[in-house]
């Protein structure tokens, strides 16, 4: 059976050489308020660092020992204390698998859609960001069932809370694209048993509630690590490459943008899937939930995976960072291979 690769992608926020990159290329492009207003994605927060990389590692060491390798995706700088030389480890830049007219990117979307691109990365590899987690010891069942991804097919509508959100816009991209593709009809037929089951807890109920309406509005994408197969994004390219590329040159997040997600969603429109609970993992919005409600839960796991999603700008960062990295510390307090001695 194919191995599974990890692929996490990192940035530094802080880096002053990126941040003129990055800078000079924003001023640039945003010629007027409108177009400030529509790019949220964009916000100083959602590249800032928290400094809880080296769990992300010690948690992959301790909980997941079996993966092949891991692509740490970088725009090319990367921590100090990270050991280049362990043998699972390949740090891969974002000019070894982008094409070079669409760089520099400070587009997630962009940089996950290419990641078919890296050369050696294996057939079946599974999408981290870095504020995911593992919590418990995971096996390659959690993620893969032989060549079918583990997910939950969870339909949804979207919802904005404000006008400058413009990630529901990329959900209905998505969706857009889908329902050019799939009969949704024929896809709930063919595969209801895996749309609706007791493993998906309330969004089963959601999921009733949405079957009669003729398209897909969107498939809710939890913000967790995500099973991917590299043969999912040749089919995707292949069909609407001209759709792919034209977010390609959104060197920053749009309106217009699609995502990874879209490889996911038609996954799970073509029924290649096998479904997970919901229970398997947790999204946390650091500012929003409580946070000695997420210590206790690093420090006392329930779930296998949690994702730390620092999406607001007032946040006490320092005050966050600090209770987090205590509590990490009490779950994973081994330094591991993966860390070097800083001199």
């Amino acid at each position: 059976m194919e191995p599974i690769d990890f692929v996490i992608l990192w940035v530094d926020g802080a880096d002053p050489e990126w941040q003129k990159e990055r800078e000079r290329y924003l001023s640039s492009k945003h010629s007027s308020a409108a177009e400030k207003m529509t790019d949220n994605g964009n916000d100083e927060n959602r590249f800032r660092d928290w400094d809880l990389l080296r769990y992300w590692f010690r948690g992959i060491e301790r909980f997941a020992p079996w993966v092949r390798n891991i692509f740490f995706v970088t725009w090319g700088h990367y921590p100090a204390w990270l050991n280049l030389e362990h043998p699972k480890l390949k740090l891969i830049r974002h000019e070894d698998y982008i094409p070079k007219e669409k760089l520099p990117v400070f587009n997630s979307n962009v940089i996950e859609l290419y990641l078919n691109r890296i050369p050696e990365l294996s057939e079946r590899f599974v999408l981290f960001n870095d504020d995911m987690f593992l919590m418990k010891p995971v096996k390659e069942t959690d993620f893969f069932h032989g060549k079918l991804p583990c997910e939950s097919a969870l339909m949804d509508a979207p919802s904005p809370e404000n006008i400058r959100n413009v990630f529901p816009h990329m959900m209905l991209n998505n969706a857009a694209v889908i329902n050019q593709h799939f009969d949704k009809k024929q896809v709930l037929r063919t595969n209801w048993k895996k749309f609706f089951t007791l493993k998906y807890k309330k969004g089963l109920l959601r999921n009733l509630l949405l079957a009669p309406l003729e398209w897909f509005s969107c498939f809710r994408s939890e913000h967790v690590p995500i099973a991917h197969l590299k043969s999912t994004f040749d089919t995707v390219w292949r069909e609407e490459e001209a759709v792919l590329s034209a977010t390609g040159s959104n060197r920053f997040r749009s309106r217009e943008d699609v995502t990874h997600w879209l490889m996911k969603d038609w996954r799970i429109c073509e029924g290649q899937f096998v479904p997970r609970s919901t229970d398997w993992s947790h999204c946390f919005e650091l500012g929003k939930d409580d946070l000695n409600t997420i210590c206790r839960c690093i420090e006392h796991p329930v779930c296998k995976a949690i994702c730390l999603n620092d999406s607001r700008d007032d946040i006490a960062f320092e005050y966050t960072q600090a209770m987090l990295q205590k509590s990490f510390e009490k779950l994973l307090p081994k330094i591991s291979a993966y860390e070097r001695e800083i001199r």
